[in-house]
């Protein structure tokens, strides 16, 4: 919960503002500003204070304790002009929290923590339990002294600039060891432990249980991703009352599914109780992995519990990312934050170009030209199955004639896949043309070097026939002069000679051109790859410049 605090009219507007905006996630403490201040610290993971940051930082001065738990703070001036980040940026997440106030108050973010201002990501911020050095290592990396990585698990880490060696070292290990001096340790979430449980199993003796079964194998608890068990055992008390004390979620399986996994020490007595003749090494290999700790007992007499420890390897992220049509400013909050996110980029040069300035340090780039289209999406592939976390780029939206079919069609499900929305070209060309696709539409690419014309032409005929708004991608380039003019025609046998044309050229960028024409007023001579080319149905109409197609509602009927 964030809590808000303001003490003037202007500062309740703007609190009333965020309110509005995160309803589910706020609080307004009212009353003296001291006493709101420390009940909302005490209450809250996160502050916001219409305040002035002096006034603030008197006010929870007394009461910060260690920047691991104390709530993030960010305060707002009387203007609305900055949101500081003053407290917790890390921990806290006072940091994110300051740009995502800046968004919905358009207040520019103030954040002084050193790794963010500089663009490399803090230790602490990877989303791993972190151990050791972690002020020496960070100030390493701000110097620009090697610091090394020391991976022995395969785990997908955002981008930071790490050495082949250096003086001071990241190890991403869910070994249980001590940081060395000038040491960092990060604990990936790739283990998971097997339970099985008699009714009434002893809640201390499943965890003494799990707890020894780490020590033994000197196995990091902080590395423990889930407890997983039978689903006739999802409620069973004490392995409920583990996983709580572990803080990991409890995951669950149908018997049959564990009865198909081959284990080393299946058994009779959990097959007649629960119907799978293993329930901890099953249910902790069931996806996959590495057995550790092959299947134990608990130490009590008789023995009511089982575990069993795996290591799932990591699995590696492909962000398919939409770039938008060219605009910064159309560029989707989400897409920056997977371009930040990724630590090895792949793209066509000229997109990676428009967003290289996005990029953390130690980001791996892997360009090509044009026509390199199924090698960029293989390579982006198999850089995800090596464990990496990868941003493949594409224009508009990257599943719209770009990336993404390529892409997924090499994609299997050893790897993990996301899908981040663009604005493609034809929404923003019929955003400068006015309303062209009020109604039903179509897209057609009318480049004939994957698609047979055949085809192209038999759903530019059905578009006209069905008399659709119809957008045509790749128009017209020097060795395809004549398809445009081809399906112009082809719509010409259904449609008036004046039926709008709107014509977009590098829609939404600094030398972009837009224009409405007809049927017969376009000339194809004058469009080119980088052109968008939207041709209205029969209802659509040019009304003061602008491209209109109804939506067919009966009170927008012209009077008879």
């Amino acid at each position: 919960m964030i809590g808000l605090i303001s003490a003037t009219a202007a500062g309740a507007a703007a609190q009333g503002r965020l309110a509005a905006a995160w309803p589910d996630r706020t609080r307004v403490y009212e009353g003296p500003v001291g006493d709101a201040v420390r009940r909302a610290f005490a209450e809250c993971e996160q502050l916001v204070c219409f305040l002035a940051t002096g006034a603030v930082v008197r006010l929870v001065a007394p009461l910060l304790g260690d920047k691991a738990s104390d709530p993030g703070v960010v305060c707002v001036d009387e203007g609305g002009r900055f949101a500081v980040s003053l407290v917790g940026g890390h921990g806290g997440g006072a940091n994110a929290l300051a740009e995502e106030v800046g968004r919905v108050l358009g207040a520019a973010p103030v954040v002084t923590t050193a790794t963010d201002a500089v663009g490399i990501l803090g230790l602490d911020t990877l989303g791993l339990p972190v151990e050791g050095d972690v002020a020496g290592v960070s100030r390493a990396l701000l110097d620009g002294e090697p610091v090394a990585l020391d991976a022995e698990v395969a785990w997908p880490l955002p981008p930071v600039p790490f050495a082949a060696e250096g003086a001071y070292r990241v190890r991403l290990t869910d070994r249980a060891v001590e940081p060395a001096p000038g040491e960092v340790l990060l604990r990936p979430p790739s283990l998971v432990v097997g339970v099985g449980a008699s009714r009434g199993a002893p809640a201390e003796e499943v965890l003494g249980m799990i707890e020894g079964a780490l020590r033994d194998a000197g196995l990091s608890p902080h590395s423990v991703a889930e407890l997983a068990t039978v689903e006739a055992k999802a409620e069973e008390p004490g392995i409920v009352a583990a996983a709580a004390r572990l803080g990991v979620p409890l995951v669950t399986y149908a018997a049959g599914e564990l009865a198909g996994v081959e284990v080393p020490n299946p058994s009779d007595a959990p097959l007649a109780a629960v119907g799978t003749p293993s329930v901890a090494e099953a249910a902790a290999l069931v996806r996959g992995g590495e057995l550790l700790v092959p299947k134990r007992k608990s130490a009590g007499v008789p023995a009511t519990a089982t575990c069993a420890v795996v290591r799932r390897p990591g699995r590696g992220r492909l962000a398919v990312v939409g770039l938008g049509p060219g605009a910064r400013d159309l560029l989707t909050p989400r897409a920056e934050a997977e371009l930040r996110r990724a630590s090895v980029l792949v793209g066509l040069d000229q997109y990676v170009d428009q967003i290289r300035d996005l990029l953390r340090p130690g980001t791996r780039i892997l360009e090509s030209g044009l026509g390199a289209e199924e090698e960029r999406a293989r390579t982006a592939v198999a850089q995800a199955r090596q464990g990496h976390a990868v941003a493949l780029i594409g224009s508009g939206d990257a599943g719209v004639y770009a990336m993404a079919s390529p892409a997924l069609a090499e994609a299997s499900d050893d790897i993990d896949v996301v899908g981040v929305p663009g604005v493609t070209a034809a929404l923003a060309a019929a955003a400068l043309l006015g309303a062209p696709l009020g109604h039903d539409h179509v897209s057609i690419s009318l480049s004939d070097l994957h698609t047979p014309w055949e085809v192209i032409e038999r759903r530019v005929r059905a578009a006209a026939e069905a008399d659709l708004v119809v957008t045509f991608y790749n128009p017209r380039s020097r060795g395809r002069d004549w398809q445009l003019p081809k399906a112009l025609a082809i719509l010409a046998e259904h449609r008036e000679p004046i039926t709008p044309v709107g014509v977009v050229r590098n829609a939404s960028r600094p030398d972009g051109t837009a224009r409405v024409t007809t049927l017969t007023g376009l000339d194809p001579a004058t469009v080119d790859m980088m052109t968008v080319v939207t041709v209205g149905n029969t209802a659509t109409r040019n009304i003061a410049g602008r491209m209109v197609t109804p939506r067919g509602y009966r009170w927008q009927e012209e009077p008879k």
